[in-house]
């Protein structure tokens, strides 16, 4: 069978499925070849579900101390399978409604695996079938799979993310390999509904993409939730005992050695593009790192193949693909399209308590920068946060100096991932500390805590001293 379409995407992921909708919107034939669920990683087995999972311990949690707030709950447990099926039961929905939107906008949904014959050419095998689509334009958004360390492979006992997110049993103890976002955020889901987490983290602090003040304050909050690290350590060694997987730890400060013993491990120590097999080599298409290399609109080494989202490298967040789509298929179009600044991404952790942040740490600021200003509000004086007993964490601002620009934003506390985008807007706006301080925020939000985070970088604090 023969297809011919303006514009063909491979994958359709965050990134895949928004460029479609914006080709369709903009009056090209668009097609989608797609092998697996409709959503990619993102939506069947990343930022979806493990939120689902999160949300499960986060009612877990409080339910269990009630009490505080005046409500009675007794003999309060959890049903790990029903915590798990209600995690699928979300993705599967949202995958749905993925499919209803290429109906609407008349995309045409090709399942089988895509694979590029020639600039212009793009063969689908789906089991015994072979179809042939001629196109105008092709975008690449395969996306990536997790990396897995030298001589350590995933298996029954070594958990990539997928196996984390759909046990048959909980395990009774879990060992981390790795302290980024997905690292933590399933040492925060089985910690808090009763397993014993280590963490074992290269770097000498947790987060290390993070401000160090934020990786440091959140270290000590995880480890009053009874999580263990071991950081500036590597694995030297698994193997097996009975039903318990014993791992040696070297430090590379010292090269001591330690064992910890585990149920289950989970290795989330990065990702790789998923560039093999889709005729990336045989089309010259260029690679760096095992990524896809584009310029600034998504655009390949070859003039009408595009490449976005996690398979063109980082950051390697859905937001930040989905955005890619769209600048993708302008630029293909002919449009004047707006293009991608990496320091105006904000990136997310829904641990408890959240992690949000934008645009430079405070190191790398004073690092690149003259003189800069540090404002920082802890949530502890904000009324809202007291009100609802969660006033753990601080909101942190840093500013260049004489032009009030906007260099960096960090926050930890609950419900931070909601409100990173108000810094993002001011970034993107390239917005001054008088846009926010002459801005008036709703009281009681958590959200004051921005406006106070500023006027503490100018010296002029109302609530915090």
């Amino acid at each position: 069978m023969n297809l011919k379409y303006d514009v063909t995407i491979i994958g359709s992921g965050p990134g895949g499925y928004v460029a479609a909708i914006r080709s369709a919107q903009l009056g090209h034939k668009t097609a989608i070849i797609e092998e697996d669920k409709l959503g990619g990683i993102c939506l069947n087995w990343g930022c979806i579900p493990t939120k689902a999972l999160l949300k499960s311990s986060e009612v877990f949690t409080t339910m269990k101390k009630s009490d505080y707030y005046g409500i009675t709950a007794q003999n309060v447990n959890f049903d790990f399978k029903k915590i798990i099926e209600r995690s699928r039961g979300v993705a599967s929905s949202l995958s749905n409604g993925i499919g209803y939107l290429l109906k609407k906008n008349n995309i045409d949904l090709i399942t089988g695996y895509g694979q590029i014959l020639d600039k212009k050419t793009i063969k689908v095998l789906d089991k015994n079938r072979e179809t042939i689509i001629s196109t105008k334009h092709i975008i690449i958004s395969t996306g990536a799979r997790p990396k897995e360390l030298p001589g350590i492979s995933f298996n029954e006992d070594i958990w990539s993310y997928k196996q984390a997110m759909v046990p048959e049993k909980m395990p009774s103890s879990i060992l981390v390999i790795g302290s980024g976002a997905i690292g933590i955020e399933f040492a925060n889901f089985y910690n808090a509904i009763g397993a014993t987490v280590n963490v074992v983290e290269l770097a000498d602090r947790i987060l290390p993409n993070e401000d160090d003040e934020v990786s440091n304050y959140a270290q000590t909050e995880f480890e009053k939730q009874g999580i263990n690290f071991h950081l500036s350590s590597s694995v030297d060694e698994i193997s097996k005992i009975k039903n318990l997987m014993s791992i040696k730890l070297i430090s590379r400060m010292d090269n001591k050695t330690t064992t910890v013993k585990a149920e289950k491990i989970i290795m989330a120590v990065g990702i790789t593009g998923n560039i093999e097999n889709i005729g990336i080599e045989q089309n010259g298409i260029a690679v760096v790192d095992g990524h896809i290399s584009t310029n600034k609109f998504m655009q390949t080494n070859i003039e009408n193949i595009y490449a976005i989202g996690d398979v063109a490298g980082a950051p390697w967040l859905a937001h930040k693909a989905s955005h890619e789509g769209v600048i993708a298929v302008e630029h293909l179009t002919g449009l004047d399209t707006h293009t991608i600044e990496k320091g105006n991404i904000p990136g997310c952790v829904y641990s408890s308590p959240q992690i949000a942040s934008i645009g430079l740490s405070e190191i790398d600021a004073k690092k690149t920068y003259d003189s800069v200003k540090v404002g920082k509000f802890p949530l502890v004086a904000n009324g809202k946060a007291k009100a609802i007993s969660n006033d753990t964490g601080f909101v942190k601002v840093i500013y260049e100096s004489s032009t009030g620009e906007l260099l960096g934003a960090h926050m930890i506390g609950d419900g931070v991932t909601e409100l990173i985008h108000g810094y993002a807007i001011a970034k993107n706006m390239e917005g001054t500390e008088e846009d926010i301080i002459n801005t008036i925020f709703p009281h009681p939000t958590i959200s004051e805590s921005l406006h106070e985070a500023v006027l503490s970088a100018y010296d002029i604090p109302i609530h915090y001293k």
